[in-house]
């Protein structure tokens, strides 16, 4: 069974005056069939953490490991990351003018498995992805993301999921600009892929709405760069009906 393991881990970001850090000591461990939601305030640092897992090179790992099934997820590139079963799916998922979304997936699949699939049965495994998801099949032919609206281009990272089933997804905010209809289809997909008990989830949210779709084994907040309440699902009821003011500093008042 595939595990994340992070530990007591701390990332940087250039800024003026020097670096400043945004997480200040991150433990957290993710295993193949878990899913596990992250919820904070804006700003607490929960994208720094999917970013820096994936190796974004806006974020610099000044202390702590990251390691999967063992081995160092920090001292890999980052296509070896994706290649050892990492996945993230954006807040913000990027255009590729230029790459059809046929070549993009295929292309995917070549090199996480290091072969590329039977061109027959790939093309019906992704058109019957694609009608899971209510994509229209037009959208194969058409560059990645380019003239896509918000909710299209979210099916479009989750039937990436779907067709990849990777070790570990790190969703960051998927729910993010989805209407209830979209959220739905996407939540679906999600489940799907969970209900194979091979990939462990780690699901970024502000919100509790997809939690009544997906449901977390564990609800972590995250305040100030760092995990300070761990729970299950009633810790995001709990989040729904007080917020997260108990979390937060208290301010001081003047004498």
């Amino acid at each position: 069974m595939s595990t994340l393991e992070i530990h007591d881990l701390h990332v940087t970001v250039a800024a003026e005056g020097g670096p400043r850090e945004i997480l200040r000591g991150v433990d957290l461990t993710v295993a193949a069939g878990e899913t596990h939601a992250i919820m904070g305030p804006n700003g607490s640092g929960k994208s720094t953490l999917a970013y820096s897992v994936a190796g974004h090179p806006k974020y610099t790992v000044s202390g702590g490991t990251v390691t999967l099934d063992g081995e160092d997820v920090l001292s890999m590139t980052v296509d070896q990351r994706a290649r050892a079963g990492l996945f993230l799916a954006m807040q913000y998922p990027v255009e590729v003018p230029g790459v059809s979304v046929a070549n993009f997936l295929r292309t995917a699949k070549t090199a996480v498995d290091g072969e590329a699939p039977k061109l027959r049965t790939w093309v019906k495994e992704v058109r019957e992805a694609m009608a899971r998801l209510s994509v229209d099949p037009s959208f194969a032919e058409r560059s990645v993301n380019e003239g896509f609206s918000g909710g299209e281009k979210k099916r479009h990272e989750i039937l990436q999921l779907e067709l990849l089933r990777p070790k570990i997804a790190i969703l960051d905010e998927t729910d993010s600009g989805l209407d209830i209809d979209a959220l739905k289809v996407v939540s679906e997909g999600v489940n799907r892929v969970r209900e194979g008990g091979d990939t462990g989830v780690l699901l970024i949210t502000h919100y509790t709405r997809i939690l009544r779709y997906i449901e977390p084994d564990f609800v972590h907040v995250f305040v100030d760069g760092r995990i300070v309440e761990d729970g299950g699902r009633e810790l995001a009821d709990r989040l729904e009906t007080e917020g997260y003011e108990r979390f937060l500093p208290k301010a001081v008042t003047p004498a």
